[in-house]
């Protein structure tokens, strides 16, 4: 079957002519297919991602064609029919690029490229295309270019056809595959290049998640699936100014910023880079750096997108990529967001037979519940504070400064010397980081100087 979305217009019904006119082309491989199986049994949510992908690319979808098989065709991926249809829609529509929602074998490529006569991409290079123009940091592009070229080199004989064929004679001989020897050569270098620079950038990172932990600062990583408003979260939690659209794949670089709870003190929120289902292996292994911060952080928000009916899938998906880079045993607070598109779901925290928040409701676009979720923060990361008094020498009204800034202090008392008592209120790891920088000591009675 086939379909004619709709396609992307102005204001005044002319088309974009800076978008590529592309045909989309989504096969169901069940292999459970009855023989009554209709374009019903089709995923309609797929088919909507798919979509959004293609159009966060800049492409233009002018119709879609989908339809169901055993297996893949090993020539033409999709079969002789269906590629038919796509030739046919091609000439009809103009389109000028065909977009195929699954990774395809370079053979396959190059088959249906030859008979479309057109560009065919794969769901792989299309996420690779989308990437190369979200990424803006210097570790952003190193790791996309890594992941690109990772994809490249499988599909490198296809740039050379016209030269690497044994048709014999004079000039004819051999020139394609020294090509494409000087080629793999080339690529495999410039690689080799990338994955030193950003075995530097990792070195980098790690020091800087050294230096937090032996300041004892908690990380909490924000995770999801693209689009469910982890860089609004973000925002609205660090009152930060993360590029946030309502788009596939919006930001990708990491931020890091500080957040300070009233109770737990300072605590490192992190945003990352949304999943999707069939994310490629190549984008994982090259964003293992980013992804890193993940996989060591103390907590993971795990941003849901509530209106979404489909949110359940997007859960699996988001746990089983956690589990490939060895995040899935980090605690996890599940943050159901927009629930400003709901009737029967408002604001609240659902705890665990603990007493642990386990699960928040919010909206980080009009702030309902954000007080909720920064409660259910505060309470997991202030389990564990001191009550004490400290005396404070009048020479060192720096650390008196520090604490109010801190708002730790409860109460305050001038002795006949002038040192000061303060009665105040701290997690067991600012303390023992005061013990640290400013000499505090514990007694018996509490600690002194």
């Amino acid at each position: 079957m086939f379909e004619r979305p709709g396609t992307l217009e102005d204001a005044s019904g002319l088309r974009d002519p800076s978008r590529e006119r592309a045909v989309l082309v989504h096969v169901d491989f069940s292999h459970s297919i009855s023989p009554q199986a209709t374009s019903s049994r089709i995923d309609d949510e797929a088919l909507f991602e798919f979509r959004e992908l293609a159009m966060s690319a800049g492409a233009e979808p002018v119709a879609m064609v989908s339809g169901t098989r055993r297996k893949p065709d090993p020539k033409y991926f999709i079969g002789t029919g269906k590629a038919d249809e796509v030739l046919a829609l091609i000439e009809h529509e103009r389109a000028e690029l065909v977009l195929v929602d699954a990774p395809l074998a370079p053979s396959q490529e190059r088959n249906l490229e030859r008979l479309l006569k057109c560009r065919v991409l794969d769901r792989t290079g299309l996420i690779l295309d989308i990437f190369a123009q979200r990424a803006t940091s210097h570790e952003g592009r190193l790791q996309v270019e890594l992941a690109q070229l990772r994809h490249l080199s499988t599909r490198l004989v296809r740039g050379w056809t016209h030269l690497e064929r044994q048709k014999g004679g004079i000039g004819l001989r051999g020139p394609g595959e020294t090509q494409l020897e000087t080629d793999r050569r080339l690529l495999a270098a410039r690689i080799k290049q990338l994955n030193k620079r950003l075995d530097k950038v990792q070195n980098q990172r790690e020091q800087s998640r050294r230096s937090r932990r032996k300041a004892e600062v908690p990380t909490v990583s924000l995770v999801g699936y693209t689009n469910a408003g982890k860089s609004t979260l973000f925002n609205r939690l660090t009152e930060s100014g993360v590029y946030a659209a309502d788009q596939l794949f919006a930001t990708l670089d990491p931020t890091l910023r500080r957040l300070v709870l009233p109770d737990a003190g300072t605590i490192i929120l992190a945003d990352t880079v949304g999943f999707i289902r069939n994310l490629p292996h190549d984008l994982v292994a090259a964003f293992r750096s980013t992804l890193e911060e993940t996989r060591q952080a103390d907590l993971l928000l795990h941003v849901i997108d509530a209106s979404n009916e489909n949110y359940p899938q997007q859960i699996e998906q988001v746990n089983a990529v956690l589990e490939e880079i060895g995040a899935d045993k980090v605690p996890q607070i599940e943050v159901f967001n927009k629930v400003d598109l709901l009737t029967d779901h408002p604001a609240r925290l659902d705890h665990d037979e603990e007493g642990q928040a386990r699960r928040a409701w919010c909206s980080a676009q009009t702030s309902e519940g954000l007080a909720l979720l920064q409660t259910a923060l505060d309470q997991r990361f202030s389990a564990d504070q001191l009550h004490e008094w400290i005396r404070v020498p009048a020479a060192n009204g720096r650390l008196r400064a520090r604490l109010f800034d801190l708002g730790k202090v409860l109460k305050e008392q001038v002795e006949e010397n002038g040192d000061l008592l303060l009665e105040v209120e701290l997690a067991r790891r600012d303390f023992e980081n005061l013990q640290k920088t400013e000499g505090v000591q514990a007694a018996g009675n509490g600690p002194v100087f």
